[in-house]
């Protein structure tokens, strides 16, 4: 099963949620969405057995470290100006990093 940890569930993150949501079970995903806003990250994936939704300070290390640890994929969602945390943390755990601009 592949670990996807998404950091940030607002607007922008949406239609990429929903196809997750909706493919999850077929391409055999696991999806965990963070945000500030917890109850978002949970309206985000309410209706997939696959995902969960939480409250989550994406700049927070302590937060943030052991799930980029758990994860196969990190895609962050903050604004452009932190993705330089979260990729030194995907890089000291070797894990895969997609930010916005990529997508």
């Amino acid at each position: 099963m592949k670990k996807i940890l998404v950091i940030g569930a607002g607007l922008s993150a949406s239609s990429m949620l929903r196809y997750f949501t909706e493919n999850a079970e077929t391409e055999d995903w696991y999806i965990k969405v963070g945000d500030q806003d917890g109850n978002l990250a949970k309206s985000k994936v309410e209706n997939c057995d696959r995902a969960e939704g939480f409250e989550l300070d994406g700049l927070d290390p302590a937060q943030r470290t052991p799930l980029v640890e758990w994860a196969d994929l990190v895609i962050s969602m903050l604004p452009a100006r932190f993705h330089i945390e979260v990729a030194k943390d995907c890089i000291r755990h070797n894990t895969n990093l997609i930010t916005p601009s990529y997508i």
